[in-house]
């Protein structure tokens, strides 16, 4: 080890007193056993090579030596325990050169087989300010491929829990300043009380700290990989002076999406309101952290038919009350489609087989259409979908509708195939349909700055409209979404939807409807069908607002 630090081993604790100005003790707390030496890789148990798995020894070895060299700021001895010497030597020399770290106490924990866990208690100081940085992380053994040696299988979340590929940890004064955010009422939104709203709020921040005025303190963050990406504030180190920055977004209605996808993993919920496409609320229960709410592309099951409807009575094939026969299979383009556990609703009409979410009901108007742009078409035109210009205020994915043929094109009918979207999306032609009129959703006023917003070529015709909600109001009392729905009051209507994802063993649950002025829609991954775990979450969102 070089010169700027030198280590010793004292009562079976680690001790790497690093040199130069700012920097204090780093500390390797461990079980003892050692007689001796200066510097982390005299810690080290020389790896051998090997074959077959890594035995949980050689793991504990080889784990021991790494927090051992990292605590010691040794990077280099660190890097080569690892099986990406590149990368971990720059993370572990970035952990005290561009993060800031002065200070560190590494407590190695139960290990479990090749898996150690450890605990971190560090201190970050930069231009004289200094805050404690407490968190856990772990690491696992695996055998090199070509050295055959027990190394750490490298992952930035070793360096930091919340690293993923690519990121990096630094400290500094960053070039946004802090914002305020507020909900339409005043209300102050913060990511300690609404969690999943963080990636929201880091992205307004972003956007428009610099032009909302303020200044900067000086912080620690994770360093997004993709540049458009906005930066993960960790830890303050010195408050800066934040500028007030008004959403649509609206506190009760958050608190509410925020405590329903809290009862689902992998699920996400949006609510706009109808009559200008102001988003209410946004939420996300993630392991990722990705806000699939806004930013999603999965096929969205039967919430679909909606907007195949409205297509349908459009062009003069179909309507609430003429028949619609829902039998328990029909092909198209060489696929056969079924409508759930085969049912079938004989001599039903087309409100009937909506609310009921009958395939085939829909399946069999493909012939009569005889166009396949229809749907893409009246999704752009009418709904506002595809157009590929929604600005929102942060980064969100515009519904898809592809053209389609065969039987590609009826899938699409019920919201499989190509077609990809959102809740943000879907929401949005739920209020379509209950207004008449596309309204682009907008998370922060356009004012703010100058922002063009997305037009849809023409209103929904009216009597299209009025059956329209006709059918979904039936599906809320007494069809597929009537369960989910009855706690919901007053104008009420919903669709339910699920989507068949390969591979997956469940389905992906979808639900959308609205209630008064305000629409809502929920996703959640393999959870089954429509009402059963999206339902609920879009019901509770409903009632807040």
């Amino acid at each position: 080890m070089n010169g700027a630090a030198k280590g010793a081993i004292v009562g079976g604790v680690f001790l790497a007193m690093v040199g130069g100005a700012g920097y204090g003790v780093y500390a390797l707390v461990g079980d003892g056993g050692h007689d001796g030496g200066n510097g982390a890789g005299d810690t080290a148990v020389k790896a051998e090579k090997g074959s077959g798995p890594v035995t949980d020894k050689e793991a504990a070895q080889t784990a021991k030596a790494f927090l051992a060299a990292w605590a010691a700021g040794d990077a280099q001895a660190a890097a080569e325990l690892t099986n990406n010497v590149q990368a971990a030597q720059s993370a572990v020399a970035d952990y005290r050169a561009k993060a800031y770290v002065s200070k560190a106490v590494i407590t190695p924990g139960t290990q479990t087989g090749t898996t150690i866990p450890f605990a971190v208690a560090a201190e970050v100081t930069y231009q004289g300010a200094t805050k404690p940085l407490a968190y856990e992380s772990k690491l696992t053994v695996v055998r090199g491929l070509t050295s055959g040696k027990p190394l750490v299988d490298w992952q930035p979340s070793v360096i930091h829990p919340q690293l993923q590929k690519d990121e990096k940890l630094r400290a500094g004064a960053p070039a946004a300043p802090p914002v305020k955010a507020v909900d339409r009422n005043g209300e102050e939104l913060s990511a300690e009380k609404y969690p999943s709203l963080r990636p929201v709020l880091d992205q307004l921040r972003q956007t428009y700290g610099g032009k909302a005025g303020g200044r900067p303190g000086a912080e620690l963050w994770i360093e997004p990989a993709a540049q458009d990406a906005p930066k993960r504030t960790l830890l303050t180190l010195v408050e800066g002076e934040p500028s007030t920055l008004k959403t649509y977004l609206d506190a009760k209605v958050q608190a509410a999406a925020e405590k329903a996808v809290a009862k689902y993993p992998e699920s996400s919920v949006v609510a706009v309101q109808t009559g200008n496409g102001h988003v209410l609320a946004v939420a996300n229960n993630r392991k990722d952290g990705f806000n699939a709410a806004m930013e999603g592309r999965r096929a969205p099951g039967s919430t679909m038919k909606v907007v195949t409807a409205a297509m349908l009575i459009d062009r003069g094939k179909a309507a609430a009350d003429k028949p619609a026969e829902c039998t328990k299979e029909a092909s198209w383009g060489g696929r056969a489609f079924h409508n759930l556990n085969n049912f079938e609703l004989p001599g039903a009409n087309f409100a009937t087989s909506f609310a009921k979410s009958c395939n085939t009901a829909f399946i069999k108007q493909i012939d009569d259409v005889d166009d396949d742009s229809a749907l893409a078409k009246e999704a752009r035109e009418v709904f506002g979908l595809g157009l590929d210009n929604w600005k929102t205020g942060i980064r969100s994915t515009d519904g898809q509708v592809p053209e389609a043929k065969g039987a590609e094109a009826a899938a699409e009918y019920i919201g499989q195939g190509r077609i990809t979207m959102n809740p943000l999306n879907v929401a949005s032609f739920t209020a379509t349909a209950r207004s008449g009129a596309f309204h682009q959703p907008l998370l922060v006023p356009p004012e703010l700055d100058g922002r063009p917003i997305a037009q849809a070529a023409r209103q929904m015709k009216p009597s299209v409209q009025q059956q329209l909600v006709r059918m979904m109001k039936l599906t809320a009392t007494s069809g597929t979404a009537a369960q989910a729905m009855s706690s919901v009051g007053g104008d009420k209507g919903a669709k339910t939807g699920s989507a068949e994802v390969d591979g997956a063993g469940s389905p992906d649950s979808w639900f959308t409807g609205y209630s008064g002025d305000v629409a809502a829609a929920a996703m959640v991954e393999a959870g089954g069908h429509g009402g059963d775990a999206a339902g609920p979450l879009v019901a509770a969102v409903l009632n807040a607002s």
